[in-house]
């Protein structure tokens, strides 16, 4: 009985009597409804970065990490997520550059000083990614030095671009709560719940932490047996 539509929605209100969703094709009226639009990674918006992801380009250390088993790779960033993904790319990466715009990490000590002292991690410190080059697949990455301006190219295998993620939550315009970073807060009334009754999200959109396919998915049945009971109610 599922009915399947292709559509962009671009807003949700909420009615007496349930919800209406809004999208180019029209109007839909639901007594409840599951948020599961996701987070976009933040991408560097350099030359070469968008031609090359997939081929040598990434924001997920562990979906393609092992992919670059020997091989040279960069993480860029500076947070705690580019220290998790430095690290997991030392499994299989024979040697792992972190570059970082900054004189020092945002991420958490602990974290800092687990990447530091790895002796297969190299940081470069003050330098901005400015192209990443490769035909059919990445070979080097132009930086440039945030303090003299000057440029230099390294050789590698792989980028992971590594500074951060942004909630699909726009369309929502403020209809369910949201935490300090962004993403919906759930576990109101049952775990997927959010601050409005009827209305409950799953998967990255409610995730800032995990975000992989197998929390998503499983977050997705909790999610699908809330509403369940929220209906029978």
């Amino acid at each position: 009985g599922t009915e399947i539509k292709t559509e962009t929605i671009d807003s949700i209100e909420k009615l007496d009597s349930g919800f209406k969703l809004t999208s180019s094709k029209g109007e839909y009226l639901f007594k409840s409804v599951i948020i599961a639009s996701g987070a976009s990674a933040r991408w560097l918006g350099v030359k070469g970065e968008k031609e090359l992801q997939g081929y040598g380009v990434s924001a997920c250390a562990t979906c393609d990490g092992f992919f670059f088993k020997e091989k040279v790779v960069a993480v860029v960033g500076g947070g705690d997520s580019a220290m998790e993904e430095a690290l997991f790319l030392t499994k299989f990466a024979s040697k792992v550059y972190v570059i970082h715009r900054r004189d020092q990490f945002r991420a958490s000590q602990i974290m800092q000083d687990r990447v530091l002292s790895h002796k297969q991690i190299e940081v470069i410190w003050n330098k901005t990614v400015e192209k990443i080059n490769g035909d059919g697949s990445v070979s080097s990455i132009e930086l440039k030095d945030v303090k003299n301006e000057s440029t230099n190219e390294l050789g590698l295998d792989g980028v992971f671009v590594a500074i951060g993620h942004d909630p699909n939550v726009n369309f929502l315009d403020g209809l369910v709560e949201l935490d300090e970073k962004g993403y919906i807060k759930t576990g109101f009334t049952t775990e997927t719940s959010t601050s409005v009754p009827g209305v409950f999200a799953a998967g990255d959109v409610a995730d800032s932490v995990y975000r992989q396919a197998i929390t998503a998915a499983g977050t997705g049945c909790q999610a699908a047996m809330d509403v369940e009971r929220w209906l029978d109610h």
